[in-house]
């Protein structure tokens, strides 16, 4: 054969068997399960947004945290996934699944509701604190570097007496505790059995103008967040806006407290209203210096003064409660200190300076009611008089209601306070004041020769505020209040009839402010309640 024809017989043979071979499927490649390498934040609550990194996460079925799905979830790529946390989640494994299999990841913490947290220290980032939790001061607090403290409605903040907790936000950062009517914002004790000092107290401290008679802020505050004010009469330090601050007051020093509600050199910037300072060991609320104005404030069983205005405050407040619990002051000792209703001062004279160091303390008020002992079994020596102006203070206080101060209702002293009382630049105007000795007004026996002033004696000081339209009132059943004494529940909107309920005047130039509402009646409540709802009674 030649060699011809056995390479053509060959190549048919070849030709054949490639034409009978079987083509064969190559095998689907493997997808991997899916593997979770890290998880961030590694903590949160029912709406957060958890990150999950890993692999092979395209196609993802479920997503899991404890075991509980996600609420939603977004499969960014492969190796990411973004989820929201379910309400009912739990602790435990973060779990994502595919079709080719589960793969997680432990270590993850929900917070459910209630969940407590210990604040400690410093916070210099812009931080929220949430409803569904609780937050406890442990010591001081600062809230510094511009940053902003969000709380949300509802939130409860706690503290225990070992520390006797303190929030304090420094100038240039900010608060925005803005509760509702329904939902209060509340400082508290976490004690079982809650005393006054179990909570140290919230300081807000600004960049207002201040007339330096505290070179840095009172209770102990670390050196370095100590300083405040400055030149800016508006600044804003936030919002304090339907919160309540109980069992607060703490003394580091004789005459260097913590009080309820301490505010330095806080601007108009700043809104404060529907604010409620109850069981305070100190001061309920002390303002030195700047220009916050305020609406709804109630001052409830503190232990010292109810509002304190000293070092240059030039703010404007209107609907204010002082109400004062019989047997209830802090410790005075030896001092000859007494707790008031009312106590404003421009500055200390121990401290050096002239009484007529500017600014001047000067605040505006309109529609307050301040309720005095009224010399009930077991009142306490240490109470003084509804109204003590001193130490070179100016003042307007309109529309108001003052009743059963222990010792006199209206008090002004020093030169400089009497000075602008008689001349007209301090007014108590279309007020109604009692007190239970029916002595009214006090006359301190000074020998001040006050160019242009008649002779300063008890008649003058009366005289005065008759002629600004304030009246004396001999018996609490003229006032037409339903039970202003009741320690426990005190009931202070007017019964009808009142004549509380008609003749509030703003006539005086100060009260024409756009601040002010023009309302008819005098004292802090009118035909509507406004404590209703958000407060509490019984502390």
């Amino acid at each position: 054969m030649s060699k011809m024809k056995f390479s053509a017989i060959v190549a048919c043979i070849l030709l054949a068997t490639a034409s009978c071979k079987k083509t064969e499927t190559p095998p689907a490649p493997v997808t991997p399960a899916p593997t979770v390498t890290a998880f961030n934040p590694a903590a949160g609550a029912a709406g957060d947004v958890i990150t999950i990194t890993g692999t092979n996460f395209t196609n993802a079925t479920t997503v899991t945290f404890g075991g509980v799905n996600a609420s939603a979830f977004t499969v960014k790529d492969a190796q990411t996934i973004t989820a929201t946390l379910a309400a009912g989640s739990a602790s435990g494994d973060v779990a994502v699944t595919t079709a080719a299999g589960s793969g997680k990841l432990s270590g993850f913490t929900f917070f459910g509701t209630g969940t407590r947290f210990d604040v400690r220290n410093v916070i210099s980032s812009n931080t929220t604190w949430k409803k569904d939790f609780v937050y406890r001061l442990r010591g001081y607090v600062y809230v510094t570097n511009n940053a902003t403290l969000t709380i949300e409605p509802g939130t409860r903040i706690v503290s225990n007496k070992d520390s006797a907790g303190v929030l304090i936000i420094t100038p240039g950062a900010k608060i925005i505790a803005d509760g509702t009517a329904s939902a209060p914002i509340v400082f508290t004790s976490a004690e079982t059995s809650p005393q006054s000092g179990d909570l140290g107290g919230v300081i807000v401290a600004g960049s207002a103008k201040f007339n330096g008679n505290h070179p840095v802020m009172e209770g102990g505050l670390d050196v370095r967040y100590a300083a405040f004010g400055g030149n800016n009469d508006a600044d804003n330090s936030g919002i304090l806006r339907y919160v309540r601050i109980e069992y607060a007051g703490k003394a580091v020093n004789p005459g260097d407290e913590v009080n309820g509600l301490s505010l330095y050199a806080v601007g108009s910037g700043t809104t404060i209203d529907y604010v409620q300072i109850s069981r305070g060991y100190d001061d309920g609320i002390e303002v030195f210096g700047g220009t916050v104005n305020m609406k709804h404030i109630i001052i409830y069983n503190s232990a010292d003064d109810d509002f304190d205005f000293d070092d240059g405050y030039r703010g404007m407040i209107q609907y204010g409660i002082s109400f004062r619990d019989p047997a209830f002051t802090d410790p005075k000792g030896t001092t000859g200190d007494v707790s008031n209703n009312f106590e404003f001062d421009n500055v200390n004279p121990s401290n050096g300076l002239a009484l007529n160091r500017a600014p001047i303390t000067s605040p505006v008020m309109s529609n307050f009611t301040a309720v005095g002992p009224n010399n009930a079994a077991g009142t306490s020596s240490d109470y003084g008089w509804g109204m003590r102006m001193r130490r070179g203070t100016q003042f307007i206080l309109a529309n108001s209601v003052i009743l059963g101060a222990q010792r006199e209702a209206f008090r002004v002293q020093e030169d400089s306070s009497i000075a602008y009382f008689l001349r007209g630049s301090s007014l108590l105007y279309n007020c109604m004041i009692h007190d239970q000795g029916l002595k009214f007004a006090v006359c301190d026996n000074y020998s001040y020769n006050i160019p242009g002033i008649s002779p300063y004696t008890l008649t003058t000081v009366r005289d005065r505020y008759k002629a600004t339209l304030t009246q004396e009132v001999s018996s609490v059943a003229t006032f037409g209040l339903p039970d202003p004494f009741n320690v426990a529940s005190p009931k202070l909107k007017p019964n009808a009839g009142s004549p509380l309920l008609t003749g509030a005047n703003f006539t005086p130039s100060k009260l024409a402010d756009p601040f002010f509402d023009k309302v008819s009646f005098e004292g802090a409540i009118g035909d509507v309640d406004w404590t209703l709802g958000w407060t509490r009674w019984g502390l």
